[in-house]
């Protein structure tokens, strides 16, 4: 049986408590993992500090080769995983045995986490505005532009509290290694094998051990270990649903990622060739099965709703669940039991509105809710809204679903809500403009791009850089008189 431990400051811990990971269609045990405990956390975190004075024995310079080195172990090498190993294969087919996403899907992200790990410099330099690596080490420096600048790591070890949903999360705190700080992981209940596969990545390319905790821990116990870590910890990250957001907002230590509400919009002088931009439609509602919040979950258009609607319920409509390790599968299973269920019923009570019409209905042969012994599936769905103040306007679901609202272009910004994505495709400079200065759009894309199609030089909500550092005045001589 494989066994997975806790990793305590590099250090393996079998704990007295263990869960077993199971395949989510056949039940079989893949894994053991040992668990840990609130308390075992707090005592852990008072070391914190050894984590950073040990990465600052490494530039950050050395410690970005070090990520490239890495990324290559962890998307093509068998490397150790408790008291086995995984090659990339076996990585990808129980990664997605025990989240529901179909094994290419799995690939798909490995690729993804491996391309920000080989480019994180460029990825660094971006996010720092082109800041010398050695400002950050030092604590102060000067800039190419002759002033002098400061800035103090708000952390000696940065913690991330992981969903099971989407691998592809991952890529957010691969930054805080090469940042010189130490890297507390809380993974999801059934995705432990990014987070241990990474850090054994990390630990063949040179990055001491001592850099890292992990601390999993099954559903039962996910509320007093994340709690644990964003107690813990001086910067902290967790992923959740509205009620997260909203408990941790104001928290400057505590950064809560919830639902993106991502969205395309067409402009008036655009959308009436909406049909040329279907593709970036379709494939920003159903690529990733929809499970990551920057898939799309609302198209907004003055006009042409009615025939978006169609149009995308006919690409989409008919796709059916198929088996994980087929490459054509584009559905993810659901694995906790009743989610679905809870999903579907709220979509048809939303359908009972005189403004919604789920479009898919007449080209989906079938239910919408695939029920099975150990799993569920939801297949896509679009709903034609025509009141833009209606809930299923402004709704997200993690399958491919998305709502055509109708509304029109002057008052799109004030009703279309937070918007981690908005891919806004439109060449009016006066809308345009409009947009840039919308504070409820994070990421504003304006041209033909899909809401997946992330720049991985730009900020994800909000720029990791101005989290785990402040800036801050500093002088070490008398400034020029004045």
């Amino acid at each position: 049986m494989l066994e997975i431990p806790v990793i305590r400051w590099g250090k393996e811990y079998e704990s007295m408590t263990r869960m077993d990971v199971v395949h989510f269609e056949t039940g079989e045990t893949l894994a053991r993992v040992h668990e840990a405990n609130g308390g075992l956390i707090k005592i852990d975190m008072k070391k914190a500090k050894k984590a950073r004075e040990i990465l600052r024995q490494f530039s950050i310079q050395e410690l970005v080769d070090k990520c490239a080195v890495a990324g290559e172990l962890y998307e093509n090498a068998t490397l150790p995983l408790g008291n086995g190993e995984q090659d990339p294969d076996s990585f990808c087919n129980m990664q997605s045995a025990t989240t529901g996403l179909p094994e290419h899907m799995c690939r798909f992200n490995m690729s993804k986490n491996a391309f920000v790990m080989k480019h994180m410099g460029e990825i660094l330099n971006a996010l720092t505005r082109g800041l010398p690596f050695d400002i950050l080490t030092n604590g102060y420096g000067m800039e190419d532009r002759g002033v002098m600048v400061s800035y103090q790591a708000n952390c000696d070890a940065a913690g991330w509290v992981l969903p099971s949903n989407s691998p592809g999360v991952h890529t957010l705190w691969l930054p805080v290694i090469p940042l010189q700080m130490g890297l507390v992981l809380k993974p999801g209940p059934a995705e432990p094998w990014t987070p241990y596969r990474m850090y054994e990545a990390f630990a063949q390319a040179g990055i001491p051990r001592e850099a890292f905790c992990l601390y999993p821990g099954g559903a039962d116990k996910g509320a007093e270990l994340g709690a644990a870590v964003l107690e813990s910890c001086e910067r902290a990250v967790i992923f959740g649903g509205l009620a997260t957001i909203e408990r941790y907002h104001g928290n400057p230590k505590i950064s809560a990622h919830g639902p993106g509400f991502s969205k395309i919009i067409l402009g008036d002088d655009v959308v009436d060739d909406w049909e040329k931009y279907l593709d970036i439609m379709v494939d920003s509602v159903y690529v990733n099965s929809g499970r990551s919040c920057i898939s799309c979950s609302g198209i907004w258009a003055s006009r042409h709703t009615a025939e978006i609607a169609d149009a995308m319920a006919k690409r989409l409509g008919p796709i059916a669940p198929l088996p994980m390790n087929d490459p054509n599968s584009g559905l993810a299973a659901f694995t906790m039991p009743g989610a679905a269920k809870a999903m579907n019923g709220q979509i048809d009570d939303g359908c009972k509105s005189a403004a919604v019409t789920d479009a898919t209905a007449k080209y989906r042969g079938g239910d919408r809710l695939v029920e099975n012994e150990r799993c569920d599936f939801l297949r896509p769905t679009v709903l034609h809204v025509t009141d833009a103040d209606d809930p299923m306007a402004n709704t997200e679901f993690m399958f491919p679903f998305c709502s055509v609202v109708e509304c029109p272009q002057d008052k799109m910004i004030s009703k279309i809500g937070y918007t981690l994505v908005g891919s806004c495709i439109t060449k009016d400079e006066k809308f345009s403009r409009q947009l840039l200065d919308a504070t409820n759009i994070d990421r504003l894309n304006i041209g033909e791009v899909r809401t997946l199609q992330l720049n991985w030089l730009q900020p994800h909500e909000g720029n990791i850089i101005d989290f785990l550092f402040r800036a801050r005045a500093f002088q070490n001589a008398p400034p020029p008189p004045h």
